[in-house]
């Protein structure tokens, strides 16, 4: 699998920090979003804490491209949360648990890069699932 992600949703869809720690938590995942996390500003490094130990992934929000939002059928004023990260496990699961949540609760439709369909929530789950095996 790719190590990067993005997650389309509506624009006003797109979570609180603490919102997004109460899609998270319920999850099993034991990942904390850091407070540096804020909607649609951050961009970069997004510090998380799994079990206690240092995780994080890139984020980048971006507009999304006409040809995007006629694949995937997305709302004109759609945003894209591209979420990138690198070989350590726990980045990997600390990112997935959030487009999980994404999908899960705020109805993201999450789709590796140059895909033709997005992925199904219950298999980032199950991608979630099997990296938790790999912390």
């Amino acid at each position: 699998m790719a190590r990067a992600l993005t997650a389309f949703l509506k624009r006003e869809a797109v979570p609180a920090r603490k919102a997004l720690q109460g899609a998270l938590d319920p999850l099993g995942f034991k990942v904390v979003l850091d407070d540096d996390y804020i909607p649609l500003k951050s961009k970069g490094y997004i510090p998380c804490a799994l079990d206690g130990e240092d995780a994080g992934f890139d984020l980048r929000f971006q507009e999304v491209e006409a040809e995007a939002r006629a694949k995937y059928g997305l709302a004109e004023d759609a945003v894209g949360m591209a979420i990138r990260w690198g070989g350590d496990p726990r980045e990997e699961l600390a990112a997935l648990a959030v487009l999980v949540a994404l999908a899960l609760d705020f109805g993201a439709l999450v789709a590796e890069p140059g895909a033709a369909a997005p992925l199904a929530a219950e298999d980032l789950l199950a991608k979630a699932r099997k990296a938790a095996q790999s912390v």
